[in-house]
């Protein structure tokens, strides 16, 4: 007998219960980074400067419950709002799936261990520090360009 397909296979972004929409997110910590938009081109570009609730270790928010009220301008993602945010990474699970994309190799849906997100390379930790004590104007002192993934150990 063949097990069933896994739900992120079969179900759209919209159709998934609250426990399968949370388990898309792979703990990268990349949304969670402060970015700037390019006026003239409307790219986004990443800093180093991560959100004050993000745990620099585990890439986890401190507070997920409570975050909107401790910071105003967290989006929280939903399956509507998805498609039209261009700053969630090329990586992000939600955009891949929203796209009609596969997740790939690392993601910890498809290789059953969160470690395979920092083997790729993928996840911030490390790399990114909080934003406090940062201004809005001095975010351009902290660009980062996100590395790709790394292809996956044969």
């Amino acid at each position: 007998m063949t097990e069933p397909a896994p739900f992120w296979k079969t179900k759209s972004l919209a159709e998934m219960s609250r426990a399968e929409w949370e388990s898309l997110c792979d703990g990268c910590g990349r949304c969670c980074l402060n970015k700037l938009e390019d006026e003239d081109t409307g790219r986004f570009l990443y800093t180093r400067a991560a959100c004050k609730l993000l745990d620099l270790g585990t890439c986890r928010c401190t507070d997920y419950p409570n975050r909107q009220a401790k910071v105003p301008d967290c989006v929280q993602l939903t399956p509507d709002n998805v498609g039209s945010l261009g700053w969630l990474p090329a990586t992000c699970a939600y955009r891949l799936l929203d796209e009609g994309r596969k997740l790939p190799w690392w993601h910890p849906l498809v290789s059953g261990t969160q470690e395979t997100v920092t083997e790729a390379g993928i996840t911030v930790a490390g790399e990114a520090y909080s934003e406090e004590g940062i201004t809005v104007e001095e975010l351009v002192d902290h660009l980062w360009r996100l590395p790709k993934a790394k292809r996956k150990k044969l």
